[in-house]
């Protein structure tokens, strides 16, 4: 009997745990189906509200003259909630918006993918098609009853002033499903900056968004604003950029550059501001735009002179002779050289049997006039008694990475921080690079020999090369390059706005400005000779495995108190005396002056009408047949093996280039 009475109790306490438990898991799924999962939330709220977003204006672009770039005009997108859609006549749904069946049952079918579209539901509001015209919505608002679910959505679309700067000012596109993961200001549907500024800027120029609550009846139909609008939110417009960028003489540049491959920086030394970032081949910004944004990206994704590579900031450069003042800067802060250090050349370096090769001038040289002449010989003996000190450096190992140092205080080997996306580092070399591939420690000068005169492994961006200009012009410092001057009601990011110091002494730079300036008034930067500008310049010719030489050009002007810093680069042009530098020469002239001086004007004509494009263009145009212009191959002038200060292609007298 007391057996009994003691499993009677124990029953007791296993029946009420049994209750507490069902209990608790309807507690849970209660908590669950009203907190966690918004989805019968969404249903509840569904029936009596109507959530429409506001989508604010982008933030307009101006340039540094206050003309507007880039502005917005009115779009309409078509937005609908699944669960609301009621059975309609497709085929005029589709007549109304000019789209076939098929069009439109694979866009319905994307929508409901939450692989395509991550957090679907049947309850919350979705985009069938996005950037329709006034016209266009006009049309459907007519017949929109006839749909039920169907909303149209207010929105902007981006609009252009000028044909220029595609590259630099990017474009917007439907947001990837990594931006929907990554960021909670998404959904399905939403537009943001892709590319360019409108990448590098997006959380200033998309703005934020305001939403209207509307009042529904029993039977779905808007009744008007819930409680005359005390829960909605204004949406807030996104800032306003105003560019350091000159659009005239962005234009410019592009119109010196067509058919052909590079690209020309200018810079203002005295703020890092950067005046113009042209490269060609680009693209007329507004090709990207509307519905027909992935037939025109395609065109220009597939076209071989890749217009979508922005070659300022991502093309990596043998420097070639540029280089050269840098080396000049280290062996004087190293105390390897002076000012009056004489090196012999006799037509190349002799210690390595004439290679690298030179060409013709005086000797024995000290460093102003071998900058002047651009003399390979007089750096590679620089670069060997660096690497060869061992009074000063344990070894070539310590040696070289003092040498790396000093090139990474420059602004090279490194993103210099401009505020455009995908900038590319270039490359310079540090000891353990060569330790492996040498496989030894012991390596000497001789076998990095060509570094001293920008060529082996050294690579650069132009935007690095235009920066090594500037901070030559402010005898030892920069500003970050940017591309942004003011962004409304907001300070500019403190990089910048600080000077960078390349730890070189102040009085060495004196060397180097004139031994550029010498260049343009004897040497090899001849054709920059500007009768009332002192320009300071040093031409460049990198190798290039692929086909002729890229020609370039890097200078300043004026020499004292400089306004401006350039780069010019074009591909397969020959020496930079040929192209390089005539173009420099009108780049300046158009930023300092204004305008071209009709005396000019030849140049301007000759270089505009060049085409020098490579083989693989042409071959692939015939393939495809797309240009006309470019059936044939155009016959280049820079043919031949002629010596770089021998060259001047351009004289200042019209009548001698006849």
């Amino acid at each position: 009997m007391a057996k009994n009475i003691l499993d009677l109790s124990k029953r007791k306490y296993v029946l009420g745990g049994i209750a507490c438990g069902i209990i608790l898991i309807y507690i849970i799924q209660l908590f669950n189906l009203q907190v966690l999962n918004p989805e019968y939330k969404d249903f509840a709220d569904g029936n009596a509200f109507f959530n429409r977003t506001l989508y604010p204006a982008r933030g307009v672009i101006s340039d540094r003259k206050d003309r507007i770039l880039v502005y917005n005009q009115p779009t309409y997108d078509i937005v609908y909630i699944p669960r609301e859609v009621q059975p309609f006549d497709t085929l005029d749904f589709c007549k109304s918006l000019n789209i076939t069946r098929e069009q439109f049952d694979k866009r319905m079918n994307d929508i409901k993918d939450r692989r395509l579209n991550p957090g679907y539901s049947s309850y919350t509001m979705q985009t069938f098609m996005t950037q329709l015209t006034t016209q266009e919505s006009g049309l459907l608002q007519e017949k929109l009853y006839k749909f039920p679910g169907f909303f149209i959505q207010n929105r902007t679309l981006r609009q252009y002033n000028y044909h220029n700067a595609g590259l630099l000012l990017g474009y917007v596109a439907e947001v990837s499903r990594s931006q929907l993961e990554n960021d909670p200001y998404y959904v399905r549907g939403d537009y943001g900056g892709k590319s360019g500024l409108e990448a590098s800027y997006e959380n200033y120029l998309r703005g934020e968004k305001g939403i209207e609550v509307l009042l529904r009846d029993a039977h779905g139909r808007i009744q008007g604003r819930y409680e005359n609008g005390k829960f909605d939110k204004s949406p807030v417009s996104g800032k306003n950029l105003t560019l350091s960028v000159d659009i005239d003489l962005q234009a410019y540049g592009e119109y010196l550059l067509q058919n052909k491959v590079g690209c020309v920086v200018m810079i203002e030394p005295s703020t890092g501001e950067i005046l113009c970032l042209v490269t060609s081949p680009t693209y007329d910004p507004s090709m990207l735009l509307g519905r027909n944004f992935s037939k025109s990206y395609k065109e220009l994704e597939d076209n071989p002179l890749k217009p979508l590579f922005n070659r300022a900031i991502q093309g990596m450069y043998p420097p070639g002779s540029t280089f050269k003042p840098t080396q000049g800067l280290i062996f004087l802060q190293e105390d390897i050289i002076t000012s009056n250090t004489l090196y012999a050349c006799a037509g190349g370096y002799p210690p390595l049997g004439g290679r690298p090769k030179c060409h013709p001038h005086g000797s024995p040289l000290s460093l102003v006039p071998a900058i002047a002449t651009s003399c390979n010989s007089y750096f590679c003996y620089g670069l060997s008694a660096m690497l060869g000190n061992r009074k000063k450096y344990k070894s070539t190992v310590e040696a070289f990475d003092i040498w790396k140092d000093h090139m990474v205080d420059m602004g090279f080997g490194y993103r210099l921080g401009v505020d455009l996306p995908s900038e590319k580092r270039g490359f310079i070399p540090n000891a353990n690079f060569y330790s492996r591939a040498f496989k030894r420690e012991n390596w000497s000068a001789s076998n990095v020999i060509s570094i001293a005169i920008g060529q082996g492994e050294i690579t650069a961006t132009p935007l690095q090369i235009a920066n090594f200009a500037a901070s030559i012009s402010n005898r030892g410092f920069y500003y970050a390059p940017h591309v942004v001057r003011q962004i409304q009601d907001t300070p500019l990011d403190s990089i910048y706005t600080h000077p960078h110091y390349t730890g070189i002494k102040k009085e060495y730079y004196q060397y180097v400005v004139d031994g550029m300036a010498l260049a343009v008034t004897g040497g090899t930067c001849r054709g920059a000779n500007i009768p009332d500008i002192e320009v300071c310049g040093k031409t460049g010719t990198a190798e290039n495995p692929h086909g002729k030489d890229h020609s370039l050009f890097m200078g300043f002007a004026p020499k004292d108190n400089p306004k401006v810093a350039i780069c010019v680069i074009v591909e397969n042009a020959g020496f930079g005396a040929t192209f390089a530098v005539p173009i420099g020469r009108l780049m300046i002239q158009k930023y300092l002056k204004g305008e071209v001086p009709a005396s000019d004007k030849y140049i301007e004509e000759r270089i505009a009408t060049t085409t020098i494009l490579p083989q693989t263009f042409f071959n692939w145009n015939r393939a495809n047949k797309k240009y006309d212009e470019f059936s044939q191959p155009a016959v280049s002038n820079t043919d031949g093996a002629v010596d770089e200060t021998s060259i001047e292609p351009f004289s200042l007298n019209p009548a001698e280039n006849q």
